[in-house]
């Protein structure tokens, strides 16, 4: 039986990358507070690029939930600047976050390591031409 050939979900890394957001900010901000464009170029350098109004959303929600916090402080260039900072509360999140991670990551390297197709997935992008996939029958 053949399949007809797919195009790679661009909505896959979208959805993946909105998963782990929350926890890439708490680790920016575990080592220093942080104007939202000082967070936005900081997720840029890792390839993970967010609008103003995704950070402001999620820096608005951890603040209400007590992870964050922010202090005014006057700018040399314009009005005062807000400056985000991981809270206590924040801090133990990002321990059961990091905990979290470790173990997904083990797990999905588990199958990673036991699946014959990954090396397939990684050509894919090398590839000029449609890709054809065969279902094998058991």
């Amino acid at each position: 039986m053949t399949e007809k050939p797919t195009k790679p979900d661009s909505n896959i890394r979208s959805q993946m990358r909105k998963g782990i957001l929350e926890y890439c900010v708490l680790l920016l901000l575990s080592n220093q507070r942080a104007y939202p464009s000082d967070i936005i170029n900081g997720l840029s350098e890792a390839s993970l690029i967010v609008v103003e109004g995704t950070l402001y959303t999620l820096l608005n929600r951890l603040r209400k939930e007590g992870k964050l916090n922010y202090e005014w402080e006057e700018s040399p260039k314009g009005p005062p600047r807000k400056y985000y900072f991981i809270t206590k509360a924040g801090q133990e999140t990002l321990l059961e976050m990091s905990d979290a991670w470790d173990e997904i990551v083990s797990n999905v390297n588990h199958f990673r390591k036991k699946s014959s197709f990954i090396p397939k997935i990684e050509n894919i992008s090398q590839q000029k031409e449609p890709i054809t996939i065969i279902k094998k029958d058991n």
